[in-house]
């Protein structure tokens, strides 16, 4: 059986992508206060208030950095979502890897090609991940929630047509306190031209989103 060409939409992702992470925040505390004198030191308590105790206003990251995303799915899962991907995948380049990484599978088996993406993204607080998650829902519209995973997710499916050709996709955002997960999942049938069915599709990527926070949640920070 002979190769047949990709659509040019299919095939400009196969190109190498590099990932801008937005930069991090440092927090301070307040300025310091006059050094006691020296008989006050021996007998000076450290209190909530002192230059020296932790400052109460510092925000608590749950998650200090992103997990290896080439390991946040499981191998069943690969084969099965991606027929005939290398289940090692390929990490995609990051300006930070403690903030933002991504792992990618893609393989063309007889006429039918699927693609999957994961990426983590590691905000400074809860909060920023809240508004992150809340751009990104308001950017695809017509899907629904994903109940019981992460703090709140999100799933939308869309077709999309090229030269008569069927590409579903579906994308899957989970806000996990600071931390987003955001699973693409696509295919395409290159004998009928047309795409795997909705339900297919977005089976795939849900069930790729709850293995991926799960693995972000086990290597949580204590």
């Amino acid at each position: 059986m002979g190769s047949l060409p990709l659509p040019l939409a299919l095939a400009a992702r196969l190109l190498p992508v590099a990932l801008l992470a937005s930069a991090g925040w440092a927090l301070a505390t307040g300025p310091s206060e006059a050094t006691p004198n020296a008989e006050d030191k021996s007998t000076q308590k450290q209190t909530p208030d002192s230059p020296s105790a932790p400052s109460a206003s510092a925000a608590v990251k749950t998650f200090a950095a992103s997990p290896a995303p080439c390991g946040g799915i499981q191998v069943a899962t690969i084969k099965s979502l991606v027929p005939g991907a290398k289940t090692a995948g390929q990490e995609i380049a990051s300006t930070d890897k403690a903030v933002r990484r991504t792992c990618s599978w893609n393989a063309l088996k007889g006429f039918d090609y699927r693609w999957l993406d994961v990426s983590y993204e590691i905000k400074d607080s809860d909060a920023a991940a809240e508004k992150a998650y809340k751009d990104r829902v308001a950017d695809k519209s017509g899907g629904g929630a994903v109940p019981g995973v992460g703090d709140e997710a999100y799933s939308v499916v869309n077709l999309s047509t090229e030269d008569k050709q069927e590409t579903r996709e579906g994308v899957v955002i989970v806000r996990a306190s600071n931390a987003l997960v955001v699973v693409t999942y696509n295919g395409s049938d290159f004998e009928t031209k047309k795409a795997p069915d909705t339900e297919e599709i977005n089976k795939g990527a849900i069930k790729a989103a709850k293995e991926a926070t799960a693995t972000l949640k086990g290597g949580q920070k204590s």
